[in-house]
């Protein structure tokens, strides 16, 4: 069976956020690849893996996506109504991981099928501890999709 490309899709285009993000990653889940796209046009393109059938396109899918809702080009919200809109995609989770604590950002993003919605804290170590739980939740204790089931989770 063909490999994973990567376990987690972070789509992020504050830089200091996807370094701090990125080596918490590392360091804490070695053996996760973890890819980053910038904006929400990216992530689609990422993730809808234009030009091949349903079948590639499941093997493709990262086991999870961290999105943030603030994203040039299109933002996170709209992706994740692209995504939960392609039966292809609708399986996947989706962590919304954003600055937004308003009320009606959880709403829509819950009611649009984020799998759950963090908060981004301001402080650094707490920001760490937040991607690091993120991502030992998400890559470590949780079953993925069926169509996900190309690999063991990383260790």
């Amino acid at each position: 069976m063909p490999e994973r490309e990567v376990d987690l899709l972070l789509v992020e285009d504050t830089p200091t956020d996807a370094a701090l993000a990125l080596r918490v990653l590392s360091r804490h889940l070695p053996s996760a690849r973890v890819a980053l796209v910038q904006d929400g046009a990216e992530a689609l393109d990422y993730l809808m893996c234009r030009g091949e059938d349903d079948t590639s396109r499941a093997e493709r899918l990262p086991r999870v996506v961290v999105l943030d809702l603030k994203l040039p080009k299109l933002d996170g919200a709209e992706v994740l109504r692209r995504l939960r809109a392609d039966p292809a995609t609708r399986p996947l989770p989706v962590v919304v991981f954003t600055s937004s604590q308003e009320s009606r950002d959880i709403q829509e993003s819950l009611s649009a099928g984020a799998s759950s919605y963090v908060v981004k804290p301001v402080d650094a170590d707490d920001f760490s501890r937040a991607v690091r739980e993120i991502g030992s939740y998400w890559l470590s204790l949780t079953e993925p999709p069926p169509s996900s089931r190309l690999r063991a989770p990383p260790s």
